[in-house]
């Protein structure tokens, strides 16, 4: 008998032509569901584990124990279904992000920032090539290629996780796996992970129910797809809600109940005749003549900036976005060199983004927690600087608690007590951590 590690590569192939020829033969009839597909590839399973098995009889051989075979199956379909060894990892739900560089080197990054090293994904570069290229022709039937021609992939996982992966550039071919806590997805869970305190929840579900536009800002794994998240479903479920993503990790399809008339974008690449693109900005561009009653851009990183800001400024109030600042006054320079390489200039600029943007919220790493660190209200343009306040400053300890003094606009305030906002909560130095 030919060893484990090759018996599941062998009958790792032979299942996924089967199912491939299947599929191909019921071509122009009513596709499989996934679950139906799975259940198919597992069917396949058991008939070449009951053949192995004959094969021994008849060989004189010991055929492979029950326990063997029920590991030997859950290995293979994670293969075709999944991505193998990295397939526990994904389903761990205390796991953030998984980062392969290369087949035997793996690292491990937890929810409370914890790096450990992780177990090989494959036993060489080659078979983990051959397993995501795998997974991106069969996972949600994209029939993506990952090859040295189209280098780059993007993947979403069934499990809503989100795969990027390199080769030919990188020496050893990379893969990053993002993993979302989709049952983080109000303004109040934010309250027990100790984001924010019990000001900062009525302060900025008011904000979003009072319609002001908002950016979140902050540094990489800082949370800002979460907060964009819990923000985005404070909004009313009669609204229209539209949202522009590089990559779909918001998760607006899971949250149907609270947001019934809703359509998400997706920025495709190129194909590999060079057609078939469409950019952010074009995405963008496109959404505003689908009547949003708000317009959500999961980040800005270019020249779709100025879009943005037309959907903010022409009666799409309330609309959202985030982008990379290591502050919430960072945040403004950024909004600037975005809309520079867009043509913009300085003054121009500075009159979009004042006239666009009501708040800025910034998250940020705390002693190893993500924390709002500060919450800035856009005021205007005066002459080429851009005048702001900042409503919530970080703390000694790093928190945002309300500066001290008159600084939110009395119209800002006045849009948030209608909506139920206690200016109470303001009150309070200290905060009300």
């Amino acid at each position: 008998m030919i060893g484990d590690i090759d018996l599941g590569t062998v009958l790792h192939r032979t299942v996924a032509e089967k199912l491939s020829e299947h599929l191909r033969s019921s071509d122009g009839e009513d596709p499989l569901s996934l679950d139906d597909e799975q259940a198919l590839t597992r069917s396949l399973i058991a008939a070449e584990l009951r053949r192995l098995a004959a094969d021994a009889y008849r060989n004189g051989e010991a055929p492979l124990d029950a326990a063997t075979e029920s590991e030997l199956a859950d290995k293979v379909f994670d293969r075709v279904h999944g991505l193998g060894r990295l397939q526990p990892y994904i389903d761990d739900p205390d796991l953030a992000n998984i980062h392969v560089n290369g087949y035997d080197n793996v690292w491990l990054v937890y929810r409370d920032g914890t790096k450990v090293r992780g177990e090989p994904a494959a036993n060489s570069d080659r078979e983990l090539v051959d397993m995501i290229a795998t997974a991106a022709r069969r996972i949600g039937r994209s029939e993506k290629r990952w090859d040295h021609v189209s280098w780059e992939l993007h993947l979403q996982l069934p499990g809503g996780e989100r795969l990027h992966a390199v080769m030919g550039l990188t020496g050893r071919p990379a893969i990053t796996i993002r993993r979302h806590d989709f049952t983080i997805f109000r303004v109040k869970h934010l309250i027990d992970l100790g984001v924010i305190d019990e000001g900062l929840s009525a302060f900025l579900a008011a904000a979003v129910q009072a319609k002001l536009n908002v950016i979140v800002a902050g540094g990489t794994n800082t949370g800002k797809t979460t907060m964009l998240r819990c923000l985005l479903n404070e909004i009313l479920p009669d609204e229209r809600v539209v949202t522009v993503e590089d990559n779909l990790e918001i998760g607006l399809e899971r949250f149907t109940d609270l947001h019934p008339d809703q359509v998400m974008w997706e920025r495709r690449g190129a194909n590999i005749e060079g057609r078939g693109e469409a950019t952010l900005a074009d995405c963008v561009r496109a959404t505003l003549r689908q009547n949003p009653d708000r317009v959500i851009v999961g980040e800005i990183r270019g020249v779709e900036v100025v879009d943005m800001l037309r959907a903010m400024s022409q009666g799409n109030d309330g609309s959202m976005s985030s982008i990379h600042a290591d502050s919430s006054k960072g945040a403004i320079v950024r909004l600037g060199m975005y809309t520079a390489e867009a043509g913009l200039d300085e003054q121009t600029s500075n009159k979009w983004i004042a006239n666009a943007v009501d708040l800025i919220i910034h998250v940020g790493w705390v002693d190893g927690v993500r924390r709002v660190t500060s919450i800035r209200e856009v005021l205007d343009a005066e002459d080429r600087q851009i005048a702001t306040n900042e409503v919530y400053r970080p703390s000694g300890d790093g928190r945002a608690t309300p500066a001290l003094g008159p600084t939110i606009r009395n119209d800002t305030l006045d849009r948030l007590v209608r909506v139920g906002f206690d200016p109470a909560y303001l009150a309070n130095p200290s905060g009300w951590w």
